[in-house]
């Protein structure tokens, strides 16, 4: 009772989310991918992957956003949309959920910079993968060219995503 009389004016008792809550997470992380059409030029690989940085961004917020197989799906339209090799983006997203659901049965509290610290390792293992099988089809591209500025320019986007999904998760569950 004293809750409810000291909420917002407007507030109502048994007001629940927006309607399509429950798919906003996952389009945040589509409209991450689809950045990676957008027409910058460079010649080296800096430019992050802001379908990841989204996913690790709301699965640090809310592991309950979505189950851990919905990193397939996900993972598939990021391999569409950004044309890395499809199965790709399945196979690191799946071991990034699987290594958080890990993370979080292990950890008894986290603070904003150990999970600042999380997603720096997971990022820099996403982004060495994503190199290594390049190398493994046959680019020549040496680690700290292509990998280096982009794990860089990841770690310090990433708390750009998290305050995103933090925004997004407050208006979709309508606080």
């Amino acid at each position: 009772m004293v809750r409810s009389a000291l909420g917002h004016k407007t507030a109502q008792i048994g007001r629940g989310p927006r309607l399509g809550a429950d798919y906003v997470p996952a389009a945040t992380v589509v409209l991450g991918s689809l950045i990676a059409v957008l027409p910058i030029v460079s010649a080296r690989g800096w430019w992050p992957d802001a379908g990841l940085l989204m996913l690790i961004g709301w699965r640090l917020l809310r592991a309950d956003a979505w189950p851990a197989w919905w990193a397939a799906p996900l993972g598939f339209a990021n391999d569409l949309i950004t044309g890395t090799p499809i199965g790709l983006s399945v196979a690191v997203w799946s071991a990034v959920m699987i290594a958080m659901d890990v993370l979080d049965r292990r950890t008894m509290w986290r603070d904003y910079w150990i999970e600042w610290a999380i997603a720096c390792v997971i990022v820099g293992l996403a982004e060495f993968a994503q190199w290594r099988i390049a190398a493994i089809m046959g680019a020549s591209v040496p680690l700290s060219m292509s990998a280096g500025p982009s794990i860089l320019v990841s770690v310090l986007c990433f708390p750009i995503a998290a305050y995103i999904a933090a925004r997004l998760d407050r208006w979709r569950l309508g606080r």
